[in-house]
């Protein structure tokens, strides 16, 4: 893609993001979510490969969906009560509608099912914004839809992904369709804690994007888009495939990681809130996610391919391209646990 244009579809996106942002109609909230849909839908068709056209469909096709629910529920919002503002949706039916639309867009459990197919068909690139910038303005909706109306939905939703997600990157070979549920298992554990601590929710997503990010960048420099990829990229990058492992395990949220913390500080939250139940599933859901972690583990450290062909070792690239973004957020990934106590001071009201 042209560089110009690249730049205009980045500062396009960043543009909506901000606009959502910033707004506190929800008129305008509504354009950035729109302008963040079609900023992002020449990026994921850019290859023109019948994959990448096919998710940039469905992409479209669930985006459209969503956002004419919310604009529905908004307007019907008005209609009742005569109030436009994003913290004034006071109806109880016009705010369950919204709070499913903005779960639509970001992929929560029932309507999670466009998220694996439509990242299977993206680039590492694409993926990673898809995964990362493209939650943050629903989620900055999200958080100002404080009501005792929208907890329910709120708990069944994240429960329901913390299972699904974990459930269903059991089986996969692809790695982003892993990576896929494993966005899905996340978002549930924030979705736990939106309506009882919002400030740990938005913790708990940058903590994500972190994580995620340098699980994409890895997967980027070593060229691997299939569990049996995976396997050979020692030859690629001995060093990264020594700390591959760490990261896929803090992902799952494994102690001493920097996963762990998030986990550690939702479960505490609702346990203080008397949600003992809902925390013991979503801590058993945990470990079916940290074991397809295992298995990407395993298929990288404790694997060898026969060795009986020539062809077999994958010619090692040296490319400092993505050095810089993978070791920050590969530090961050790895080494953010030992600040948790700060990190809990400044959560403490």
């Amino acid at each position: 893609m042209n560089p110009y244009i690249l730049s205009a579809l980045l500062m396009t996106l960043g543009l909506g993001t901000t606009l959502t942002f910033a707004s506190s109609h929800w008129m305008l909230a509504w354009m950035g979510l729109e302008i963040n849909t079609l900023a992002i839908l020449p990026l994921m068709a850019q290859h023109h490969h019948p994959r990448a056209v096919e998710a940039a469909t469905k992409y479209f096709l669930t985006q459209a969906t969503a956002a004419a629910a919310l604009l529905f529920a908004s307007t019907t919002n008005a209609w009742m009560t005569g109030q436009w503002g994003i913290s004034e949706l006071s109806h109880p039916a016009a705010l369950v509608i919204a709070v499913m639309a903005l779960a639509l867009k970001i992929g929560l459990a029932p309507v999670h099912s466009w998220l694996p197919e439509v990242l299977q068909g993206l680039d590492l690139n694409t993926g990673l914004i898809l995964s990362t910038w493209q939650k943050l303005a629903p989620f900055a909706l999200l958080t100002q839809l404080q009501s005792p109306v929208t907890s329910t939905p709120l708990l069944v939703m994240g429960i329901l992904s913390t299972l699904i997600g974990g459930w269903g990157g059991l089986n996969q070979t692809q790695l982003r369709k892993v990576l896929a549920y494993s966005s899905i298992a996340h978002l549930g554990w924030m979705a736990l804690v939106l309506q009882f601590m919002p400030s740990l929710t938005i913790l708990t997503l940058f903590t994500y994007f972190a994580m995620t990010s340098s699980v994409f960048l890895l997967f980027k420099t070593s060229y691997s888009t299939t569990v049996n990829q995976l396997s050979l990229s020692w030859t690629k990058a001995p060093v990264l495939a020594a700390i591959t492992p760490l990261m896929l395990l803090s992902l799952g949220g494994l102690p001493p990681l920097t996963g762990f913390m998030p986990k550690w500080l939702i479960m505490f939250e609702m346990t203080k809130n008397n949600l003992i139940m809902i925390t013991t599933i979503a801590a058993l859901t945990a470990l079916l996610s940290l074991y397809f972690y295992l298995r990407l583990s395993y298929a990288m450290t404790l694997t060898m391919p026969p060795n009986n062909l020539v062809t077999t070792s994958s010619w090692r690239f040296s490319s400092c391209q993505l050095a810089f973004p993978l070791a920050l957020f590969s530090g961050a990934t790895l080494g953010l646990l030992p600040i948790m106590p700060g990190v809990t001071a400044l959560l403490t009201p």
